[in-house]
């Protein structure tokens, strides 16, 4: 905890204690155990009074609780809490016994003033611990919630080092493709690839803006339409209304990357089909995506590391924030994705 963050606690705890005094002592003109607000007893009374509460109060929270509760000593906890409470009414009596002799009150038993005085200190004594139990209870919480984001980011990092490998084994495979059958788009297509690596490498942090991860995406594609060419019927529309909005890096392109690895391969072309439609309104993004599949071929494709992947991140990374929906037809595979960003 910082040091500007300790000073408004204090300083919070200070005035707590300044406005209980003040509301009850001398703003409410209370009469209490025999002591008036006319006389001014009760405002002299409570001076003590609210000081052995606080001191109750603190009792809990920096020794009781801290150095016994929470090392599981509770018998001697509230034996401790007990007998403390007990130690602190009967010195708060005895101080009541001579503030009745000093200011002439001689019609209220010293017995009642001991049960009074050791109700409130219970009470103050139980707030005490239920205080700190609070928040200890909050900052366990904090700690656990830190441990957590650090396991998420290790795993994220483990997860992003094995989409990467696999991206670049899909991509150098349709660069392959293109040597030999046109050379000089051979090469503005490895310059194309060069651009998404660089991407990945460098600019692909915890969050980036939706634009530039669509862009990745829309390169991602113009490169398989090239490698493809007549061979599928692709059909792709993406949409951003606002572009700015935060996304994590290399969530949708598996998925995409998918599409055009599992497509068919019919010799009618117009049977090998791949729709991608992606649209971004009021902070939803959603991700439709729908090609051909033969089951037969698709039986001795090897891979699928970054759809396994991709899965994991978007759990970890958007718990309770998305939906994915994957159907595996006979002839047709279709990924309906919505995130909220």
């Amino acid at each position: 905890m910082n040091r500007s963050k300790i000073v408004v606690i204090v300083a919070g705890h200070i005035v707590f204690w300044l406005l209980n005094y003040w509301i009850i002592a001398i703003d409410s003109r209370l009469n209490w155990n025999g002591f008036t607000y006319a006389s001014g007893s009760f405002a002299h009374a409570y001076i003590y009074g609210l000081f052995f509460n606080v001191f109750l109060f603190y009792t809990q929270i920096f020794w009781l609780f801290p150095k016994i509760y929470a090392h599981n000593k509770k018998v001697k906890f509230y034996i401790l809490s007990i007998f403390i409470v007990i130690i602190i009414s009967l010195i708060e009596t005895y101080c009541d016994y001579v503030l009745y002799n000093k200011y002439n009150i001689n019609n209220e038993r010293i017995s009642g003033s001991f049960i009074t005085n050791s109700i409130f200190h219970i009470l103050y004594s139980i707030a005490g611990f239920y205080y700190i139990l609070k928040f200890e209870h909050k900052k366990a919480k904090i700690v656990n919630q830190k441990l957590l984001e650090e396991t998420y980011r290790t795993e994220l990092k483990y997860l992003k080092a094995q989409l990467n490998p696999h991206f670049l084994f899909n991509g150098l495979n349709s660069i392959y493709h293109l040597i030999g059958k046109d050379d000089t788009l051979a090469k503005q297509t490895l310059l194309q690839f060069s651009g998404l690596l660089r991407y990945q490498l460098y600019e692909s942090s915890t969050h980036i803006s939706l634009e530039k991860e669509l862009d990745y995406v829309l390169k991602y594609i113009n490169i398989e339409e090239t490698r493809k060419g007549s061979d599928i019927q692709l059909d792709y529309d993406i949409k951003l209304e606002n572009p700015t909005m935060k996304i994590a890096p290399l969530l949708l392109i598996p998925f995409v990357e998918n599409a055009f690895k599992h497509c068919s391969n019919y010799e009618n072309s117009s049977k090998n089909t791949i729709e991608v439609i992606i649209d971004e309104t009021g902070g939803e993004l959603t991700l439709n995506i729908a090609n051909s599949y033969d089951e037969l071929i698709n039986q001795k494709v090897a891979g699928g590391i970054g759809l396994v992947n991709v899965q994991k991140r978007l759990t970890l990374l958007y718990p309770d924030a998305y939906k994915l929906k994957i159907n595996k037809e006979t002839s047709q595979y279709i990924v309906n994705l919505s995130i909220s960003l």
